[in-house]
């Protein structure tokens, strides 16, 4: 610990400050003169007061409460000029409450060891991100809380279906004049196997990386004009045509900011275990088999004005081709900031998912923050959240609603 404290020392501790809103900058490397450390962190806690009913579940009953606080470590380090590693670590989540890591990856915006001046104007506009990462499919990932990191989120819940996942993965992204480019390759699954077991057959299968290998891609323009107006718009695309447990709709294994919604009452001590369904509140199809998405987004800022959109869509099939599936999301949201700098904001975002059974859940939520510094973060939600039409529960009427208030720290 001793020798750590001194190497932090040496190098400089520098603050995580806040994320831009989409993609990192790139990284000059001008200042680069060692290899330096920066340590961060994000803490997020919530004060729940939701109810939830239906007409043809027993649900478990929901009291009022502060849920468990949440956690992030993030290490990075500037190796070379424009060379970066990263590394975060979940502290405390919902679903673990030792600590795991998230994922590492390396960022290179410049390859400064080649010493090839045809490479280095490649790299002017061009980055590399290879690792065991978040995938850059769409960007309403961009926009979500992650575990103890909710700063870039301005509510507090997320979308109800999540494409959100971690997995090893190499992205090149090429961007210029407001056009932006992404190329990637990636394992498909947050959970890497060279083997599987099936209880039900006793059968044994071999995995094979480069049979299941995913495809993602984005298009778009990203420009600023002047100093308050910015346009962006994205066209994001994601393809597995095969995969042993496709994690793009079940990747967030920290869970839903909305704990034990919707838990019908089975008997069971795990009824009432916020890890045991992390996920309460979201919908999706969960790990896939076969996977195709495609999802646009749409950012436009005016002034204080700020208006973030999504059309997602999303075929394939469940688990081991147990079955098809297709969805169908949108999702909107208007936010205006006030104050002398900008930092009160209040908002609206309506958000809705439906499956080719013509189940259909839908989300409003009405929220009011303010932000204290750029590092904290407090706001005050209002959910309703409903279910119709869904065969598996015969549910024609149910759904959760009620309050809920955070605050985060990121640093």
């Amino acid at each position: 610990m001793k020798k750590l404290l001194t190497l932090l020392a040496i190098s400089g501790m520098a603050l995580n400050l806040p994320a831009q809103t989409f993609e990192t900058d790139k990284i000059t490397g001008d200042d680069f003169e060692k290899v330096r450390v920066q340590i961060g962190a994000d803490f997020a806690l919530q004060y729940q007061s939701l109810e939830h009913y239906s007409d043809s579940l027993e649900l478990i009953p929901l009291g009022k409460g502060i849920n468990l606080p949440t956690a992030n470590l993030v290490v990075k380090a500037d190796l070379a000029p424009g060379i970066r590693v990263n590394l975060t670590t979940y502290l405390s989540s919902r679903h673990h409450v030792e600590a795991w890591v998230k994922g590492g990856y390396l960022l290179i915006d410049a390859l400064p060891f080649l010493h090839s001046d045809f490479l280095d104007r490649i790299m002017e506009s061009t980055t590399v991100k290879v690792g065991v990462m978040e995938l850059n499919f769409g960007d309403a990932h961009f926009r979500r809380s992650d575990n103890g990191r909710i700063i870039n989120n301005p509510f507090v819940g997320n979308y109800i279906m999540e494409s959100f996942t971690t997995a090893p993965a190499a992205e090149i992204l090429f961007r210029r004049s407001g056009i932006l480019l992404m190329a990637g390759l990636n394992s498909g699954s947050l959970k890497p196997a060279l083997s599987g077991y099936h209880a039900g057959s006793g059968t044994y299968t071999a995995y094979n990386l480069h049979e299941e290998l995913a495809f993602h891609w984005k298009a778009g323009y990203d420009g600023e004009f002047g100093n308050t107006w910015r346009l962006r718009a994205t066209l994001s695309g994601f393809h597995n045509a095969r995969h042993h447990f496709g994690s793009l709709y079940n990747g967030d294994r920290t869970g839903s900011r909305y704990y034990l919604v919707m838990k019908p009452q089975t008997g069971n001590a795990s009824d009432v275990d916020p890890a045991s369904s992390h996920m309460t509140g979201n919908w999706g199809p969960g790990f896939t088999d076969k996977n195709h998405s495609l999802m646009a987004n749409l950012f436009v800022k005016a002034g204080g004005l700020k208006v973030f959109a999504t059309w997602e869509n999303t075929r394939g099939t469940t688990a081991f081709g147990a079955a098809d599936y297709g969805f169908t999301q949108w999702a909107a949201e208007g936010l205006y900031y006030f104050g002398k700098e900008k930092q009160f904001y209040g908002g609206v975002r309506y958000n809705t998912a439906a499956n080719l059974n013509d189940e259909k859940v839908t989300r409003f939520q009405a929220v009011a923050g303010w932000k204290l510094t750029e590092n904290i973060i407090t706001r005050l939600e209002y959910v309703n959240q409903q279910y119709r039409d869904f065969v598996t529960y015969r549910m024609a009427d149910a759904g959760f609603r009620g309050l809920m208030f955070e605050a985060g720290i990121s640093f």
